[in-house]
């Protein structure tokens, strides 16, 4: 027996150990046919199941997918890379299979020499993890950014009686900034109305409140004067503000 053929038995052997349910070919489980392995070849051909999770997991965020590799021995191997073949058994594009042969393949020139199926079934399993934990990750990216989007309304809840709170406020408000367009004639405000000069003098005032004029100043007129203009404007608005508030209220209750 060549050295080739007693190494390729070995790995058999070993294989089969490692493996056990998930391989299939050896003196346990019969070899599949030439015809199942997609491999063009006349020798033994083997099957391995290949997940991205051992079985023993109970627990994983990786998609249930699964591949079988195939791999027929050549007559010189471990100096020549074997022949290789993947078929999906559940859930594995064909496009991914294709990259992934490539890289196996790749990966068994740069092992030539020494025994590599195990080694490729380890890299299988790696990728295949890689792979779909990233698709299961852009998943959850995606599903987290649907829920950003939605928008979650905050402050304080809207009832009857805060709408109608709310509603006097901004009638008195409105009714307010209009008084502020309209003429000083026109704001009709239940308040004491200015006396005219005229007013003023015949009601009187003028003998109890008289002005001094220092001695040896020429006599000058004496204007009324009124109060500020602002301070006044700003009584109104708060007595208009007032007035109204209290019509609404009143308003309220009787209905």
């Amino acid at each position: 027996m060549s050295d080739n053929k007693l190494d390729q038995d070995m790995e058999i052997e070993a294989l089969e150990a490692i493996l056990m349910d998930d391989f299939k070919g050896g003196f346990i489980i019969p070899e599949i046919h030439p015809s199942e392995s997609e491999i063009n070849t006349s020798n033994r051909c083997f099957q391995i199941t290949v997940s991205p999770q051992d079985d023993e997991t109970e627990e994983s965020d990786i998609p249930p997918v699964k591949l079988a590799l195939i791999f027929s021995h050549t007559e010189n191997y471990p100096d020549e890379p074997p022949l290789l073949s993947l078929k999906s058994l559940k859930g594995i594009p064909p496009v991914d299979l294709r990259i992934l042969k490539e890289k196996l393949e790749q990966e068994a020139a740069d092992n030539l020499g020494m025994s590599m199926v195990y080694t490729l079934v380890t890299s299988a399993k790696e990728w295949l993890s890689e792979r779909f934990a990233q698709d299961d990750d852009d998943a959850e990216e995606e599903q987290a950014a649907k829920k950003d989007e939605i928008i979650v309304p905050h402050g304080e809840p809207v009832t009857v009686d805060t709408f109608m709170a709310w509603r006097e406020r901004y009638e008195a408000e409105l009714a307010l900034e209009r008084a502020k367009l309209m003429p000083d004639s026109a704001i009709t405000v239940a308040k004491e109305k200015k006396l005219t000069g005229r007013q003023w003098f015949e009601s009187g005032r003028a003998s109890t409140k008289s002005v001094p004029i220092a001695e040896g100043s020429d006599e000058e007129d004496v204007d009324d004067i009124d109060l500020d203009d602002d301070e006044d404007f700003e009584d109104d608005e708060d007595d208009m503000l007032e007035h109204y508030l209290a019509e609404k209220t009143d308003t309220s209750i009787h209905s």
